[in-house]
Parts: C-alpha cells; structure tokens; sequence
C-alpha cells in the first residue's frame, strides 16, 4: 500500500491523531470553550436599529 499525499490524508491523518483517549481530552475541550466564546460574544453584539422606519402605525385607537 502507497502512502498517500494530499489534503485529504492529512485530514484523515489529523482526525485519527485527535481520537486517541489523551488527544481527544483536549479537542474536546478547545472545541468547548470556542463554542462558549463565541456564544459570548455573539450574545454581547449590540442589533443594528433600522433606519427609516417610524413608529408602527396604530390600527385601532385604545379604549
């Protein structure tokens, strides 16, 4: 069997390096605190207002 070259060798190789028991620790646990952060920081933009618009019109008058 030849060894094979290319991008999809080295990312073959680099999942089968990433699922052996002291690895996968780790991987798990970066990949944690990227979605943790992300959602923070997600959470933490500020919506841009939409410009143009005024209040909504009133359809009915209150009683």
């Amino acid at each position: 069997m030849e060894r094979e070259t290319g991008p999809g060798s080295a990312i073959r190789r680099f999942v089968q390096w990433a699922i052996t028991p002291p690895q996968s620790y780790v991987v798990y646990l970066v990949c944690l605190f990227l979605v943790a952060g992300s959602s923070f920081y997600v959470g933490t933009l500020k919506p841009k207002k939409a410009t143009g618009f005024g209040p909504p019109p009133m359809s009915a008058p209150r009683n």
